[in-house]
C-alpha cells in the first residue's frame, strides 16, 4: 500500500473564489470543476507530505497550508499588489527557507516559501 496524494480541502460557500488566489496569484491549473468542488494542481511531482506542528517557526502560528514555489519574491509582490493580507512579512529563516504568510480569500493562513539556493 502507498499513499499517492494528499489534498487539502477547504470548506467554502463559493468554490469559484479560489481562482483569484490559487489560479491567478499562484498559477495553479484548474484540474477539476464540478461546481460544488474545484481542484487546482501544479505541474511538478513530489512525494505526498503532511506536517504536524505546535507552532509555525519563528514564533508564528501554525499556517493552514504551506506551498513551496520557485520564486517566493514574485508571489509576495503579486499577493501584495492584489491586496491580500500579509500576516507575516517575507523573511529569510535560519532553517534555510525564505517565506511569508498570506491570508487567502477563505481566511486561511498560507505559508508561501522557497528553499534557499
Amino acid at each position: 500500500m502507498a499513499v499517492l496524494r494528499i489534498v487539502a480541502d477547504i470548506a467554502t460557500p463559493d468554490p469559484k473564489a479560489a481562482k483569484a488566489f490559487y489560479g491567478d496569484i499562484l498559477g495553479l491549473d484548474l484540474v477539476m470543476d464540478h461546481g460544488w468542488i474545484v481542484t487546482y494542481a501544479g505541474a511538478g511531482t513530489m512525494v505526498p507530505q503532511i506536517s504536524f506542528a505546535n507552532q509555525g517557526g519563528s514564533g508564528t502560528p501554525v499556517p493552514d497550508l504551506s506551498i513551496e514555489v520557485d520564486n517566493v519574491d514574485e508571489i509576495y509582490g503579486l499577493a501584495k499588489t492584489a491586496g491580500y493580507e500579509i500576516t507575516y512579512p517575507i523573511t529569510d529563516e535560519e532553517w534555510g527557507v525564505r517565506r511569508f504568510y498570506v491570508r487567502d480569500p477563505f481566511g486561511k493562513v498560507v505559508n508561501i516559501l522557497s528553499h534557499a539556493d
